[in-house]
């Protein structure tokens, strides 16, 4: 049972000395603006000493290392860490970030699945023609060996859904070492994994947690060989022609309902594209794409979000995101303002709904466009808000590109081939498949280890 009335609880930084309280903290707050943890942020000094220190760090062997990541899941998942039990931690997590407690449990199990199969994972991206090792037998007559292009990896960690912190212990299990640089939005997740991962065995010069400034965050970068990094549209472009840089911006996943399907039985896999985990997601669906007139979805997806409730987050029975009245009254001014001109089905005079303690409810919006290349279908935002465009075989795929995810409700193959072919679009799902669908040994944005890993020919004998 978790208590309300706790006191702060101390995020302190994992550096290769072990854990530091820095003088220099930040307050972390829940959605009503309760002081709920202070996070230790560390100097540029203090980043450039960690970094050298993993740069000197060796690495495990592959075999230690899958069994450690196994280790820490299970440690994740269950035991209490920092002197908080993973039920404390999924209730901080939910008043944190404003996510519904049900979606914060199922990822904590998620994430640590995930490391479970974290070489399964990893394999699945390495080539079919290359080995893991040089003297691998194969190597007497000339093959590709699958290998780091450097040994320490850096990662501006995602804040608005723990799932993100499934994916970085691949880079591990890959024989990298580790700094993160948790959010200050929800630092207790990124915490907690890299305290399990000690836990398990991994040496402090490994894994790090280094919470720092906006003015300290790059010499994180600077001291990795290679780095991930979670935005939006502007760290995209800041990052974008940097090679040693991996950004992670916005979705924009879409379905696509041609006429040949109707969508009526598919409406419960649509809901859940648009509302799924809290609707905060990069993969939760932010343009349907509708063959025919959309007027009669329109009407059917907004008596559907509207029944739901609001509550807050950390209410078993809670699907929407929850956030401070003043960040939710800056989300639903900008869609307002980009809605201008699309029809609204839900959300059209506000989504906030008040809950008293100086949070609020972020409810669904549903907007009709006039055309499929309306602009509007491309405005993503972290709750579950969708446009609703019509969609014609003249239209072609143009409207559909540069989607994370498309799921696509069709029996034209030909469709599908154009889909796949289209290098803007990432994920493409056909038929009852939620678009934050996932699955270990599967893509997301590409493999992790596409970026991490490279081939080198090698013979010997």
């Amino acid at each position: 049972m978790t208590n309300p009335d706790a006191a702060a609880v101390q995020l302190d930084a994992l550096g290769p000395q072990g854990a530091f309280r820095a003088r220099n903290r930040t307050a972390v707050h829940d959605v009503a603006g309760k002081e709920v943890a202070e996070l230790s942020l560390v100097p540029s000094l203090f980043v450039d000493r960690a970094m050298k220190a993993l740069r000197r760090a060796s690495t495990p062997a592959l075999d230690d290392r899958i069994a450690m990541i196994g280790r820490a899941a299970d440690l994740f998942a269950a035991a209490t860490l920092s002197d908080q039990s993973v039920e404390e931690y999924e209730y901080q997590v939910s008043r944190v970030g404003g996510i519904p407690i049900s979606v914060v449990r199922a990822t904590t199990q998620a994430i640590a699945a995930r490391m479970r199969k974290a070489h399964y994972s990893v394999e699945h991206a390495r080539p079919t023609g290359a080995v893991r090792h040089w003297d691998d037998p194969l190597t007497r007559t000339g093959r590709a060996v699958w290998t780091r292009r450097g040994n320490v990896f850096a990662v501006h960690a995602a804040g608005n859904h723990p799932g993100p912190h499934s994916l970085w212990p691949e880079a591990l299990a890959l024989g990298y070492r580790v700094a993160v640089r948790p959010s200050r939005r929800e630092p207790f997740t990124p915490h907690r994994l890299a305290t399990a991962l000690r836990e398990a065995g991994f040496g402090n010069d490994q894994v790090t947690l280094l919470p720092t400034d906006h003015a300290t965050a790059d010499t994180l970068l600077r001291g990795a060989d290679l780095g991930l990094v979670y935005g939006g549209d502007d760290v995209v472009r800041k990052y974008a022609a940097d090679p040693s840089i991996l950004p992670q911006g916005p979705g924009r996943s879409k379905i696509l309902l041609t006429e040949e399907k109707d969508w009526r039985d598919h409406l419960d896999t649509i809901v859940d594209s648009v509302s799924g985990k809290g609707g905060t997601g990069c993969v939760n669906t932010t343009a349907v794409f509708v063959e025919g007139d959309p007027t009669p979805f329109c009407e059917a997806l907004a008596e559907r979000l509207a029944s739901v409730p609001s509550l807050p987050p950390e209410d078993a029975r809670a699907v929407f995101p929850v956030q401070p009245i003043a960040t939710a009254k800056a989300f639903e001014a900008h869609l307002l303002h980009k809605a201008s001109g699309a029809k609204p089905w839900l959300g059209g005079d506000g989504i906030i709904d008040e809950l008293g303690d100086g949070s609020a409810v972020l409810r669904p919006a549903i907007h009709q466009l006039g055309r499929p290349d309306a602009p509007q279908a491309s405005v993503e935002l972290p709750f579950p808000c969708v446009w609703v465009a019509p969609w014609t075989r003249e239209a072609g795929i143009a409207p559909l590109r540069n989607s994370l995810v498309l799921t696509t409700i069709t029996h034209d193959a030909g469709l599908v081939e154009q889909l796949l072919e289209e290098p803007s679009i990432s994920n493409v799902y056909v038929g009852d498949h939620p678009t934050h669908w996932m699955e270990s040994g599967m893509p997301h944005d590409g493999y992790l280890a596409d970026f991490l890993m490279r081939c080198k020919s090698v013979v010997r004998g």
